[in-house]
């Protein structure tokens, strides 16, 4: 199996590694993936006013799993909440030209965007 040249870049270049404060009002975290299938995946997001200032990812898995943690951390960054659950899988594996086999690593990536608004709302709420 060939990888394309961007997941290539993003495995050896990864964009945005690291962690934010999972207990900061203002950040998201979402943590998805099987460990028993070798892929987990934790993105967590900076928000200020529905914005996306930051974000960063730590990922377990395949070069695929890794790239498509990295890109997705460079497309969130500026948009809102919701243009930012419009990142479908399918743009993840158009932009990286991820093989079948490796679909599954977009899946995590979109799943790992929804999560980690998901917890950044019910802060929000919870601090209402």
């Amino acid at each position: 199996m060939a990888y394309s040249e961007k997941v290539i870049d993003h495995f050896e270049n990864p964009r945005n590694i690291g962690s934010l404060d999972k207990n900061a009002e203002d950040v998201g975290t979402g943590v998805v993936g099987a460990p028993e299938c070798g892929d987990v995946m934790k993105l967590q997001l900076k928000i200020d006013n529905n914005v996306i200032t930051d974000a960063k990812f730590k990922t377990f898995g395949c070069g695929s799993a890794i790239a498509s943690s990295s890109l997705v951390t460079e497309w969130v960054k500026g948009k809102t909440i919701e243009e930012a659950m419009q990142i479908k899988n399918q743009d993840i594996v158009d932009e990286l030209s991820l093989p079948p086999v490796k679909i599954h690593c977009s899946v995590l990536a979109e799943d790992a965007i929804k999560s980690a608004i998901s917890d950044y709302q019910t802060k929000q709420t919870a601090k209402a």
